[in-house]
């Protein structure tokens, strides 16, 4: 079972929406210990929470959603409603083109639920890495919020790189960590290899720590649309008896002009149950 946190970050929603879904009937944590009253969640609830969110990004009200999800809707009946959505948002504003990609990474993750393929996760061990990284924060772990956070990040660090005379040697790693302020902010670091001396100033120059043992995937076409293999991911370390420590990293292996053909591993730092 997934801690709250756990599940939110999963999900690809912020803990306090859950907390809300909770409160509203709309979705009930599996299991709550009676002593800590700490919510827990189980794998197969994020077929619940994907038609939510889905549903909701349609412009359903909250109790529209409720009725709908628990009539049972099937995956062709969705597949036909976020089509309608689609044809909506192709013809609105440019700035809605990321919230269509948000609901055709829903779909594409509800399509998967029951085909989770296992040979395509690796448990390995990932060495340590010196990185040349900047930092923000973004407001969540939503696709929305990460996004215009890390693209001007990477372009301000090569910027920086180029100043100084650095060359990077290897592939782009992305991370992120739960932001000291809390409130469900996220500390993005956008971070690339590099060969040089440790610093710190406008830019770090840091060794990003080994992991023992990350479960890892890889992932292809733009991060937009990451969720579903990011699901994949979280189910099968459910299924194979692993906890995730912390948010899983994003190493760019291919990032060709068009982002559709990116190739990019996600490693998540597990351990065992």
């Amino acid at each position: 079972m997934f801690t709250i946190g756990d599940f939110a970050r999963h999900g690809r929603v912020s803990v306090r929406m859950l907390r809300h879904y909770d409160a509203t009937g709309l979705l009930r944590p599996a299991h709550v210990d009676p002593a800590s009253g700490y919510r827990h969640y189980t794998a197969a609830q994020l077929a619940r929470l994907n038609r939510i969110i889905a549903l909701k990004d349609l412009g359903f009200t909250l109790q529209q959603v409720r009725d709908i999800v628990d009539e049972k809707v099937s995956v062709e009946e969705l597949r036909g409603m976020l089509r309608l959505r689609r044809a909506e948002l192709e013809s609105a504003m440019v700035a809605a083109g990321a919230r269509l990609v948000q609901v055709e990474a829903r779909l594409r993750a509800i399509e998967s639920e029951g085909h989770m393929p296992t040979n395509d996760v690796v448990v390995k061990a990932v060495p340590a890495v010196r990185v040349a990284e900047l930092t923000g924060t973004a407001a969540s772990f939503e696709p929305a919020d990460i996004g215009p956070v890390i693209g001007p990040l990477y372009d301000e660090l090569f910027r920086c790189l180029d100043a100084a005379g650095i060359t990077p040697t290897g592939p782009g790693v992305a991370y992120y960590e739960d932001a000291p302020e809390g409130n469900g902010r996220i500390s993005v670091h956008a971070a690339v290899q590099v060969s040089a001396p440790l610093r710190d100033g406008v830019f770090r120059i840091l060794d990003l720590p080994s992991l023992d043992h990350a479960a890892t995937i890889v992932h292809r076409g733009s991060m937009d649309t990451v969720l579903p293999t990011a699901q994949t991911l979280a189910r099968w370390t459910d299924t194979n008896g692993y906890r995730t420590n912390g948010y899983p990293r994003e190493v760019n292996l291919e990032c060709p002009e068009n982002r559709d053909d990116w190739v990019t591993e996600l490693q998540a730092p597990v351990t065992r149950v």
